[in-house]
Order: structure tokens, then sequence, then C-alpha cells
């Protein structure tokens, strides 16, 4: 049975907690893993982002606010390009995306995917360089699609046979000949230290392996000759620790490959693998290193294609949330405290699933301390709850936090870059936190707060 990134579906009843869930001897230390690489306490106890105390930025910016370590998030990006020096590091859009952040990845040496027309026009109003844009999607208008031949983006994952078509049509039209890659589903799925490789490919993206009809959209592709096919294109999970899927992936995509060679006499230039590598949310997850996930993946395509005699392609490679997830955390501020009859503390801050959906809608885990302060209190088995309008509003499930937590205290959540922001809502009329970015104990609004008065203005009855 697959393991899903989430873990167990809140944990034991009471006040013992998931079974990977230790109570710690210090309630004060951070674990290093799970925190962007500038953040610790200061010697008053409190915690401090690149030397800026979280108090100064709560006070300057107000709660909620996700907070970017900008150092941390530029080294990230350094350390994948380090580790993939001739190949090419996606970063993804769809986990986070603004100008500032589209700024960042630029000036290190980062490509961006976007899927969206709305995330290709962040790209393109940052400047990013339209030949480093890859464009996913497997619904894309015509309408996006023209917008990103207009702007010579570097390559379009095609999806559909009527994507194909529909590309094909526009790019005749402007007399262009776009870079496009096949997405392949391969039939493998992997989430955190587990992958299936089924017999099928049940999903929404891509063209099915199995069933044939990822060689038939490179045969149409190659034999139409509009459209440039330069290679394919594959993603088997997220929230992935090893590489142990992307050896069975890999194997069924170069067959892929060689087949098209020998049935058209043409050796595709290209190898998308994605990506999706996992961070550390919690202390039961224990991600590979850049340099030990670049390893891997080599070997890999280097046995894969020894093994069908192709010349080795040119590798892309998208680390998902890897890159941004543990370089912000969110900062909130505790309104309640609630003991429930000794079965369990309640710790209400102001956000909750507007700003953080993912422990709703995936069981997902996340860490929490007290931030404002230090304590000598004894370890409390706390849920951290939001203030909206549903039972199932929880920020994090399970975590031990001062018995003395009380109201005011600055709550943090870490490993809050990824699918946080972009997935946040406008539920019970609340209006979205700011990104604030943090470098040389400087802090910067790089998205605002939305305000009553955006909510407003959008109401035209």
């Amino acid at each position: 049975m697959r393991a899903h990134e989430a873990g167990a579906l809140h944990g034991d009843i009471g006040s013992r907690g998931p079974a990977w869930l230790r109570t710690p001897a210090d309630v004060n230390v951070l674990v290093s893993a799970l925190w962007p690489r500038n953040v610790a306490r200061a010697a008053d106890g409190a915690l401090a982002v690149a030397g800026r105390p979280v108090r100064a930025v709560a006070a300057e910016f107000g709660t909620p606010v996700y907070v970017l370590d900008e150092d941390d998030l530029r080294s990230r990006c350094r350390d994948f390009r380090a580790a993939f020096p001739t190949e090419d590091v996606y970063y993804a859009g769809k986990a986070f995306l603004c100008r500032a952040v589209v700024r960042m990845i630029a000036e290190e040496g980062l490509h961006l995917d976007v899927c969206t027309g709305g995330e290709l026009a962040t790209a393109l109003s940052a400047g990013m360089p339209p030949e480093r844009i890859g464009f996913h999607g497997n619904n894309k208008s015509a309408v996006e699609l023209t917008r990103a031949l207009d702007a010579g983006v570097g390559r379009i994952i095609v999806d559909s046979f009527q994507e194909i078509d529909r590309l094909t049509a526009l790019a005749r039209q402007r007399g262009v000949r776009p870079r496009v890659l096949v997405r392949v589903t391969v039939g493998v799925e992997a989430h955190t230290h587990e992958f299936i490789a089924t017999a099928h490919e049940d999903q929404k993206f891509g063209f099915s392996l199995a069933g044939g009809a990822a060689a038939a959209a490179a045969f149409k592709i190659l034999d139409e000759g509009v459209l440039e096919l330069r290679g394919l294109h594959s993603h088997i999970g997220s929230q992935i620790f090893d590489a142990s899927g992307f050896e069975v992936s890999a194997r069924r995509v170069l067959a892929l490959q060689s087949q098209i060679r020998d049935a058209r006499g043409v050796e595709l230039p290209e190898l998308d693998l994605g990506g999706g590598f996992g961070i550390a949310y919690t202390t039961q997850d224990d991600p590979a290193t850049p340099a030990d996930l670049a390893k891997r993946l080599r070997k890999i395509v280097d046995t894969e294609c020894a093994a069908e005699r192709l010349a080795v392609p040119h590798l892309s490679v998208e680390p998902g949330r890897a890159i941004v997830g543990p370089a912000v955390f969110t900062l909130y501020e505790v309104g309640t405290v609630k003991d429930v009859d000794g079965i369990r503390t309640y710790v209400s801050v102001d956000g909750g699933m507007s700003d953080n959906i993912r422990t709703a809608l995936y069981d997902a885990s996340y860490s929490a301390t007290v931030a404002s302060r230090a304590s000598v209190a004894e370890p409390m088995l706390a849920r951290v709850v939001g203030k909206h309008c549903e039972s199932g509003d929880i920020v994090v499930k399970d975590e031990f936090l001062p018995a003395d937590v009380r109201p005011g205290d600055l709550v943090a959540v870490p490993g809050t870059g990824a699918y946080c922001r972009s997935m946040a809502s406008n539920y019970n009329h609340v209006p979205r936190p700011p990104v604030v970015a943090v470098r040389d104990g400087q802090a910067r609004l790089i998205v605002r707060r939305e305000t009553e008065e955006d909510l407003l203005a959008l109401d035209v009855g």
C-alpha cells in the first residue's frame, strides 16, 4: 500500500501523539533540519531570522505572516546548481511564485516551470528570460499557448493530442517552431519512501506509455514536422526522499526513446525526469541531499542509456518544494488556549486553513515552536488550530509546546514555503497574509497583506 506524504491520520488519541513524535528534553531547542538556515534563538530566547527578531517582524507586518529567509532560498538554489552543473534545474512556480522570487531564482541560474497563464505573466513581468521557462499543464488554453509562443518560452510540455493539434495550428499561424517535450505517464507513482510500478496509468496528466499513446504522440509530432520534439518528460510523484522510483521510470521512458529511434531514426536530445524531492516537515522525514540525488539520477540514466544503446540526453530535473519549502516559516499569534477535559490542549492562532490548507487537504504533518520567548515549563502535547469555522481547521496536528503557552505568544510553523501561500484562500472572508523576505537583518515586503477593501472590491453586487 502506498504511503502518502501526510503520514498517519491525526496520530493517537489523547496525550500520546503519533509514535514518531518524541517528548523533547528542552522544548526550546530547534530541530535544525526543519528550519531555514538563518533561524535561531537569540540571547533573549526569541527566534530571529537572519538577525531580525520575529517580534519585530510581527510588529511591523502583523500576523499571520509568511517569513522567507532569502539567503536560505538562494543557498538551496546554489546547492541544486552545484549538484546538477550540466543539467537544467527547474524551480516549481506552483509551489510559490511572486516577482521577487522569480528574480532570486533567475539570478541564481535556475529555470522556471509554470503551468498557467497567470504564472507565465508573473514570470515574464519579473524579467525571467523566456528561454528558461517551461510551460506545463494538462489543459492549456489557446490564449495561454499563444502567449507562450509570442514570448518565446523555452519549452512547452504537451499533455494531450488536442493540445498537440492546438499548438501546431498556432505555430503554423505564427510561422514559429516551438520546442516541446511529450509528457509520458510511466506507471510509477512515488510518495515519501515508497513507490509503486503499476500496470496502468490512471491520472489526468500525460500520455499513457503502456497503452501506446506516448509513442503515438511522439510519432505525430515528428511526422507533422511543425513542432520541434526535443525529448520526453516524466513525473512520478512528490515529497520523494530517495531515487528508487526514478530507476523504473527512467528505464521505461528511455525504452520509449529507443523505440522512437528505431521507428523514426531520431535520438531525442533531452530528458526530464521530473523530481518532487522531499523536505523535512517533522522529525520523521529524512530527505536526501541534492548531491546524493544527482549522483543517483546520473547513475540511473547512464545505466539505462547504455542498456538501450542511447547517447545520454541532456537532463532536466524539477526539485519541486525542495527549494522554497524549507526557506519559509509562518508566524502566528496565539489567541486562546483550551484544555478539553484532559484529552487534548488546543492552541488557537490567528490564521489557519486559509493560509495552510495542506493539513486539512492532505493530512500533512507540521512542527511548531513558541517563537517570541523561551520557556522553562514542561513540554505539553498540543494541537495548533486556526480561527475558521471548521473542525478540520488544523495547522499542526501534534506538537510539544511549553505548558505555559498563553494568548499573545507568537508561534512559528516551519516548512511552509511550498503550496501554503499558493493554495491560500479567503475562506470566511479572511484576507490572505503577506510574504516578507528577510536578509542581513532587514525585512522587506514582497507580497502585501490582503485587506477587507480588496475583498469588497471584487464584490460588485
